[in-house]
């Protein structure tokens, strides 16, 4: 075997701890939490079906693979919960440190290709990766309201930290986005997320 495909290999084993990756967020019916690999996964599929509502024309295959490598860092960086303020406080360095570790197993041009695309959508400015950002974040709501909001209350998550988050979202997509609203608007009036005082859409 050659030393690239060898290279290649290795990266393609190192992906499967990301299943070992475990989220604050429930799989439907809240049986267990979900890995990092399923979120991806099901981020990238919902890409795919969602596309037509997108805010600007995308290259979908781009998209797709944004969702199925921006937790890969994860591996080394653990998962940091979106509402976590001392996680979120060190969460770039740890997936700085992680990002050159993991993809620095491929070969040179790959790994230079994948860091591009990762580094794109933290950026968020690319059409792109602002559709990614939706799916990342309707994706975990989609299933933390068809469960009963059980994760929002075990963490106390308060509607401003929701719609602060979301503005990613409309970012990529005002169509779903408006969707998003009617389940935040939906989860509060159920008490599953803390209201706060004010309209909270627009800060």
């Amino acid at each position: 075997m050659d030393e690239r495909l060898r290279a290649q290999l290795a990266f393609a084993l190192e992906l499967d701890k990301e299943k070992t990756i475990l989220r604050q967020t429930h799989i439907s019916g809240y049986a267990r939490q979900e890995n990092d690999a399923e979120h991806a996964w099901h981020m990238a599929i919902m890409a795919y079906i969602l596309r037509e509502y997108s805010n600007a024309p995308i290259d979908i295959a781009r998209v797709i693979l944004m969702c199925l490598i921006h937790d890969v860092v994860e591996i080394d960086a653990g998962d940091t919960y979106a509402y976590d303020a001392q996680g979120l406080a060190t969460q770039k360095a740890r997936e700085d440190a992680a990002k050159e570790r993991i993809f620095s197993i491929l070969p040179e041009d790959q790994k230079k290709e994948l860091i591009a695309l990762f580094d794109e959508f933290e950026a968020n400015a690319t059409p792109e990766a602002k559709f990614a950002h939706a799916m990342d974040n309707l994706q975990p709501l989609m299933l933390n309201d068809h469960n009963g909001g059980k994760d929002w209350r075990v963490h106390d998550v308060t509607e401003e930290k929701i719609y602060r988050r979301q503005r990613k979202t409309k970012e990529g997509s005002e169509k779903l986005f408006d969707v998003i609203d009617e389940i935040i608007r939906k989860n509060i009036a159920l008490g599953n997320i803390r209201s706060a005082d004010g309209d909270a859409r627009n800060d």
